[in-house]
């Protein structure tokens, strides 16, 4: 996770330096999910909101309209901002979906739904999800970068409606995949999220032995909001 900002600064300081807009707008809002990631919303959302100005600037509404408008709905529903959130990236992916683009849309969607499920809305998160899974294991298009997460999150929405058996079904179907693509991150959360399903089934022991190996796996990041989680959960279960 440390070595993720230290690459992540060299990348924009590069995207600033040949000033080509449309490179830095790229680089800026896709890039940004390295903050996400690491639970750092403020940091995500000020290279968004620089993305806005670039993109306004130079007439790139791809840039301002549409990447950083998602973007900026991700740090705010990172940051409890749900409905807000909801404001900014339903109309961002009705004009990214109009496109006719459909990458690079399992995850953000995925995030949006989860913003659904925040505000207590579960069956339309599980809508979105399921079409997300749908799309991703369409033949020829299987994009998988963020499967683990998505199922993750599947099986969270079903804890909240109470179906236990589907959440750790979703879940362990997270940890494969996470782990089929040495995904060490996703492998955490989903760890993270399955033991504390455990522990809540009384099964501490069982929880202890998923979580332990996954989060001594880690070097550096123990600053990061998955990484404090995690430490936190196996503090319970001893």
């Amino acid at each position: 996770p440390d070595e993720a900002v230290r690459v992540a600064e060299e990348r924009d300081a590069h995207a600033r330096s040949i000033g080509h807009p449309f490179d830095r707008g790229f680089a800026l809002t896709t890039g940004s999910h390295v903050y996400e990631y690491r639970g750092e919303p403020e940091k995500q959302r000020a290279l968004v909101e620089e993305a806005v100005l670039l993109g306004r600037e130079h007439s790139i509404p791809f840039v301002s309209e549409i990447l950083a408008q998602l973007m900026k709905g991700v740090s705010m529903v990172r940051s409890g901002q749900l409905d807000r959130a909801l404001e900014v990236m339903i109309p961002g992916f009705r004009l990214w979906d109009g496109s006719g683009a459909r990458i690079w849309s399992p995850y953000t969607k995925s995030v949006m739904a989860e913003a659904h499920a925040l505000s207590g809305d579960v069956e339309t998160a599980l809508d979105i999800v399921d079409a997300m899974l749908e799309q991703i294991v369409r033949p020829d298009w299987e994009e998988r970068s963020h499967l683990a997460e998505v199922l993750r999150l599947k099986g969270w929405m079903l804890s909240l409606k109470g179906d236990l058996e589907g959440a750790e079904r979703n879940y362990l179907a997270s940890l494969d995949w996470a782990r089929e693509q040495q995904a060490k991150s996703w492998e955490l959360r989903t760890s993270t999220s399955l033991a504390r399903l455990w522990q809540a089934q009384g099964k501490r022991k069982e929880a202890h032995e998923l979580l332990a190996p996954v989060y001594n796996w880690f070097t550096e990041g123990f600053d990061t909001r998955d990484l404090k989680e995690a430490k936190a959960l196996l503090e319970e279960l001893r």
